[in-house]
């Protein structure tokens, strides 16, 4: 019976080693694709950009740099000397 499982654990590892392989082929895919081609990715990036931005996403491109409602700055700069 520790025969029968060993093979079993054996056969499950060697299909999640060949998803993982295939996964990372079509990773290396659009990672091909992105160098050929930046243009595409620049515009979807600069698109999600723009939308977190918009949303007062914290850390977006944007936000959190100009004024609030009130005309106070949100960020704050301090000199140091």
């Amino acid at each position: 019976m520790n025969e029968e499982r060993a093979h079993e654990v054996v056969e499950h590892l060697q299909a999640a080693a060949l998803e993982l392989i295939e996964a990372a082929r079509a990773m290396l895919d659009v990672a091909e694709e992105m160098v050929k081609d930046p243009a595409e990715i620049m515009a979807l990036a600069s698109a999600a950009a723009h939308l977190a931005g918009a949303a007062g996403v914290p850390g977006a491109a944007g936000a959190g740099h100009g004024p609030r409602a009130d005309g106070q700055r949100r960020v704050q700069h301090i000199r140091v000397s």
